[in-house]
């Protein structure tokens, strides 16, 4: 079973594609916009991760989580990655409109949270709340400013997963017998050391959702002449946040801007300024052999460059609040539930009878990003 009390699914029938979503029985159509949630999940994951937290969130919000292409109950349907996480935030939007849903809270998580700063730039919203965000750049060699290192990207897309791990998505591999098991990868690198959980078998079957179909995870690759010797292809999902298709730092310019939250753990091994998953810093490292040195291939500061893009949105009469989380991984919501509703609420402005009360203000570092 992987659905939890209270929690159901259908599919949504869109133009795009059928799409399906998880709600809260019970949860109201006709609950205004300032007080709809939508969540939209990571890479190698779905909408089955937002389980708790849609338990846990006030009785008088509708909270809504999304499967994206690729993904959970969601239709296999190809990504172009030439137009970055576009297919992605377009198919949100079609799932939006056929809900009868203008404007709502968007939460996303890692991958997600590009998704929603993509949507951010096409649809008006209510609010962001960006947790362990894809840098505004994408995944690869780029400078804090953004500016990329080659032409083609080399070493980012496609053609940076280990094939093992791929194979084990293939198999459904519900195991812990290697490192390259969805299991260990949770493990490792979803959550921080310490973290344990009555749901894992419920996380893994989300991982194991993911397609690996042609054009879904991870997408093709391109031979490079720059080390270390491949590049992203044009379909897939690694593909579609390779720099040169994707950048939504034009959030920035927005001239509506909604109220953004931006949640990190400080031991993410994924999205940092020391990733052990960017190919620049495994070769810093001696992982990956031949590195040419800072001056050619440098690690991408994903957090920084994250950092500095809400710096300028605040600079230009956005509020952004940061909530940096100690000894968290990439998974904040699992990891520190209280501090995430908590920071949730306070974004969207929620005031109402369900609200828990705070958590201690000692558990977590909120500042302003100025």
């Amino acid at each position: 079973m992987t659905l939890f009390d209270g929690i159901t699914e259908r599919v949504i029938e869109t133009a795009r594609l059928n799409v399906n979503i998880l709600e809260r029985a019970g949860d109201e159509p006709s609950t205004p916009p300032d007080r709809t949630v939508v969540l939209i999940h990571g890479n190698v994951s779905s909408s089955l991760f937002w389980q708790e937290l849609m338990q846990d969130l006030p009785t008088d919000l509708r909270v809504i989580a999304i499967d994206l292409r690729g993904f959970g109950g969601t239709e296999h349907a190809p990504i172009d990655a030439t137009r970055g996480v576009r297919d992605f935030s377009d198919d949100v939007h079609a799932t939006l409109e056929a809900l009868d849903i203008r404007r709502a809270h968007l939460v996303g998580w890692s991958m997600g949270g590009g998704v929603v700063m993509q949507y951010a730039l096409d649809h008006p919203v209510l609010s962001l709340t960006l947790e362990s965000p894809v840098s505004p750049y994408g995944v690869g060699p780029t400078r804090r400013d953004g500016t990329r290192l080659t032409d083609d990207d080399a070493g980012c897309g496609g053609g940076s997963t280990n094939p093992d791990f791929v194979q084990r998505l293939i198999d459904h591999d519900e195991s812990d017998e290697a490192p390259t098991s969805p299991r260990n990868v949770f493990r490792s690198s979803y959550v921080a050391d310490g973290y344990t959980s009555e749901n894992e078998d419920v996380w893994v079957a989300s991982m194991l959702t993911t397609s690996t179909a042609t054009g879904n995870y991870p997408g093709d690759s391109a031979r490079s002449e720059n080390w270390p010797g491949f590049a992203p292809g044009r379909i897939g999902v690694l593909n579609s946040m390779a720099p040169q298709y994707y950048d939504v730092s034009g959030i920035v310019d927005l001239g509506e801007k909604p109220p953004v939250l931006w949640v990190h753990g400080t031991l993410d091994p994924i999205v940092s300024d020391s990733s052990l998953y960017e190919f620049n810093n495994l070769g810093k490292l001696g992982i990956i052999p031949e590195w040419p040195g800072d001056e050619v291939a440098p690690p991408q500061p994903m957090v920084s460059q994250m950092r500095d893009v809400l710096a300028a949105y605040s600079a230009g009469g956005g509020v952004v609040t940061e909530l940096a989380l100690e000894g968290v991984g990439h998974t904040a919501h699992l990891e520190r539930p209280a501090e995430f509703r908590h920071a949730l609420l306070t974004v969207i402005g929620y005031v109402g009878p369900s609200a828990h009360p705070a958590p201690p203000t000692e558990a977590i570092i909120i500042r302003s990003a100025d």
